[in-house]
């Protein structure tokens, strides 16, 4: 058996650069993270006992026999792409609901294909991964998806991810004082909103108003390299970043029609009445978590405000997807 545990990501600047529609004509940047909330997938070969080849566990329990039988379309397009003709048990578990714009459809993908590999005897490196994600959810899929989560899910840590218009990434950590990387940490709260989304229908939303919104999305990306200024200057930056991410998120309801709703204002419209400085919802829009920026004297005003939402409490994760069982055919071997 192995397992793989892949962390989820919160993306803070520059959504919507990350699209190869977009970066592969201008460019891109985002600043982001992964945090201690994880998914895992095991995966074993499946002895040939059974009525069923393949069993498949997720929200649902798929037992079937064809690989294009499978109704989960990731664990579908991967096996297709990496031709498996074992038998195999898949078992997907996770610390967070999907759908909630953490990143979480690409955690499942890179965390599927770091465990297949791995159950195949490979080793593979971060890059390779999150451009194998990639590729499956953009070629393969179809997926109207950006190219950070991969990444982020591959590689773990507090960074800025550049695109190029080659299509290249380059991924780099912040590397911040140990006061600011505190008061960062300090200064974010996540609630869940109650509801989830389907994130490429309103993914798809923005592509196609990409000409339409140059100048927005211009400038989002222009604020990714703005807050990597704020977090690497010599004082405390909550107050800055707490306002640019507010002007962020006024410009990023503008992509598209569905990134917000008015639930959602009011959840945002209550917490920055409560003393968040700015906020976001996270990943596509439309639903899920949602983030702000608080001053630490401010952070009990806001729970209470929101004290019907849950929250949910992470540190950083530094280290992205990485295989934490390593049991193949007749060996023991556990990977700590």
């Amino acid at each position: 058996m192995i397992i793989s545990k892949t962390p989820f990501r919160m993306s803070l600047f520059g959504g919507g650069t990350d699209y190869p529609d977009w970066y592969e004509k201008n460019g891109g940047s985002v600043i982001g993270a992964t945090i201690d909330k994880y998914c895992y997938i095991s995966v074993r070969y499946l002895p040939p006992f059974f009525e069923h080849k393949h069993r498949i566990v997720w929200s649902n329990i798929e037992l079937i026999n064809e690989i294009d039988e499978i109704r989960h379309p990731a664990v579908r397009a991967i096996l297709e792409e990496m031709k498996f003709e074992q038998g195999l048990e898949i078992i997907y578990n996770a610390d967070l609901p999907a759908r909630s714009g953490l990143g979480s459809s690409s955690s499942f993908s890179v965390g599927l294909l770091n465990a297949l590999n791995a159950l195949q005897g490979r080793m593979i490196s971060k890059d390779d991964l999150a451009k194998e994600a990639i590729h499956i959810e953009q070629d393969i899929m179809k997926e109207a998806v950006g190219s950070q989560d991969q990444i982020w899910a591959s590689h773990g840590g507090l960074n800025q991810i550049d695109f190029f218009r080659d299509g290249r990434f380059e991924v780099s950590p912040l590397i911040l004082s140990t006061k600011n990387r505190k008061s960062l940490g300090a200064s974010l709260m996540l609630f869940f909103t109650g509801f989830s989304r389907y994130a490429p229908l309103i993914a798809q939303k923005k592509i196609d108003n990409f000409d339409k919104k140059q100048k927005e999305l211009r400038v989002l990306q222009e604020m990714s390299h703005e807050a990597v200024k704020i977090l690497l200057q010599n004082k405390d930056p909550v107050t800055e970043l707490g306002a640019l991410i507010h002007e962020a998120w006024n410009l990023k309801r503008q992509l598209a029609d569905g990134v917000t709703t008015p639930a959602v204002d009011g959840i945002y419209a209550a917490g920055c009445e409560a003393g968040a400085l700015g906020g976001k919802l996270l990943g596509a829009g439309g639903g899920g978590f949602m983030l702000f920026i608080v001053k630490p004297e401010d952070r009990a005003r806001v729970r209470e405000r929101l004290k019907d939402l849950i929250h949910v409490s992470f540190e950083f994760d530094t280290s992205g997807s990485r295989i934490i069982v390593f049991e193949p055919e007749g060996s023991e071997q556990r990977v700590q």
